[in-house]
């Protein structure tokens, strides 16, 4: 996080609506593919990049259940479900939803289908982009013996194969755009839970003199955030224990969504199907037992 990402969000936020500004730094995503142009650019074992995917080799002792529940948890992270939900009440504050299906249900065609392409191929491009980053990075710094990445710029030499010198800047042009998407999301999922707990004015789409709670919420979190760059904390290891806590934390709220969503009495005709409620239910079965597997010493 650096200062120009910082202060850089916190005016979009206050200054701008979130709705106009988010879909120019969604573009600024896809240097991430960059990761993949590495791989057409080094030498890739492939048959066994082919093997390994499908059917990973490694020790089930607690090192490597903290990483699956990291992975879980940078995917199904709590904040997410708060964030989405309170975006889903903006839009109908907008105007763009003007009520919700179990309300007026002259839009069940093409709401659900809207959620389900958001959410099918917002995940497919994460996935697709987090498995060449891996990949990219296992063929690159895991073969030049680089294990343990304490920095961003180690994580950057990743690229240097691809682009040479421009790796440092095409690494910060991702994580740049990363940033300014993820931090609205991050500090905006708090002051969103903590606002409607206490009963304040909330909401992006207000201006900050009339949610002075919610900006400032979002306020004091980007610049906690911006404190622990510059204090003895590994960045890179606060990244990956916060993922590892959320996903420890996803677990409790994963049993209570897929309770919610299959009782008709709450979602009246749009109950969730059954293979998502399986699905649902393997995902928080994988994630509870490795979060239980991570605190058993060996």
């Amino acid at each position: 996080m650096t200062l120009f990402s910082v202060f850089g969000t916190l005016l979009l936020q206050v200054f701008v609506p979130y709705h106009r500004y988010v879909v120019y730094l969604k573009w600024m995503t896809l240097s991430l593919l960059a990761y993949a142009a590495v791989l057409f650019t080094v030498h890739v074992p492939w048959g066994q990049v082919a093997l390994r995917t499908v059917w990973p080799r490694f020790t089930p002792n607690s090192t490597a259940a903290a990483v699956i529940v990291g992975v879980f948890g940078t995917t199904i992270s709590p904040y997410l479900f708060f964030w989405q939900a309170s975006e889903e009440v903006e839009d109908m504050r907008k105007g763009q939803r003007a009520a919700p299906l179990v309300r007026d249900a002259r839009a069940a065609g093409t709401e659900p289908r809207r959620i389900r392409w958001d959410t099918w191929s917002g995940m497919l491009y994460s996935d697709i982009a987090a498995y060449f980053i891996i990949l990219a990075t296992a063929v690159t710094l895991n073969v030049a013996g680089i294990t343990d990445i304490k920095t961003a710029a180690q994580a950057a030499s990743a690229l240097r194969p691809l682009a040479g010198n421009f790796a440092y800047l095409l690494f910060a042009l991702g994580i740049l755009g990363v940033g300014l998407i993820g931090v609205p999301v991050l500090a905006g999922s708090a002051a969103y839970a903590l606002c409607e707990a206490m009963g304040w004015t909330w909401g992006l789409e207000r201006k900050a003199t009339d949610a002075r709670g919610f900006y400032g919420i979002i306020a004091v979190s980007v610049l906690a955030g911006l404190v622990i760059q510059y204090s003895p904390i590994s960045p890179m290891k606060a990244l990956f224990w916060s993922a590892v806590l959320n996903g420890v934390v996803a677990v409790p709220l994963m049993i209570v969504i897929i309770l919610l969503v299959s009782k008709k009495a709450v979602m009246g005709d749009y109950t969730a199907s059954r293979p998502l409620i399986i699905l649902g239910w393997i995902a928080t079965a994988v994630m509870g037992l490795a979060a239980v597997r991570m605190f058993i010493p060996g």
